[in-house]
């Protein structure tokens, strides 16, 4: 958007234009070195193959095979790189003090019919090298798992993939529950 070839000074057409600050205008990215080339494709040899090790395991695995290199370096080059440590997050079923818990409105009432209430849930999975989340809508009278998926992240996306995939295939239920969830009563 900045036109070198015009009359008017670079410093003004950032401020008219764009409204950014003349600094970014001149600044040229630096590519990175080989050094962060070789480090950055051995970091990623390593997290594939073993997703859990974060900045610090990977800087251990690193030194062992020769390279000086530190945490925080590792911590940097894994960002740039856009990975992170894959591992079960710490209190995730825990209340948020803001979020009120409801209460259990479905002790009283009768499931007299399929397709009345569906629940939705998620669980963790141990792997050798990590977890995984288990996403599930299950039937409530008969048990059945309408529709389900496995993913890497803790991700809410992937819980309405799921209910979009349980109401496409089948009917649309009277009540939808969740864990420290109030009912919906979707019809």
């Amino acid at each position: 958007m900045i036109d070198r070839d015009s009359a008017l000074q670079i410093i003004r057409q950032a401020q008219l234009v764009v409204n950014i600050s003349r600094g970014s205008v001149y600044y040229h990215a630096k590519p990175a070195s080989a050094v962060d080339f070789k480090l950055m494709w051995h970091i990623d040899e390593l997290h594939l193959e073993n997703p859990f090790m974060g900045a610090s395991m990977l800087r251990d695995q690193l030194n062992r095979k020769g390279y000086s290199v530190g945490r925080k370096r590792v911590s940097s080059l894994m960002k740039r790189m856009g990975i992170e440590a894959v591992y079960k997050k710490p209190n995730t079923s825990k209340k948020h003090s803001v979020h009120k818990i409801c209460p259990y409105l479905l002790r009283d009432n009768s499931i007299t019919q399929s397709d009345q209430v569906y629940a939705l849930d998620t669980t963790y999975i141990p792997m050798d090298k990590g977890f995984v989340y288990l996403t599930a809508v299950v039937e409530w009278a008969s048990r059945k798992v309408l529709a389900s998926k496995i993913t890497i992240t803790l991700e809410s996306c992937h819980a309405v993939d799921v209910l979009r995939g349980a109401f496409t295939i089948h009917s649309t239920p009277e009540i939808m529950r969740t864990d420290q969830g109030e009912p919906v009563y979707c019809r």
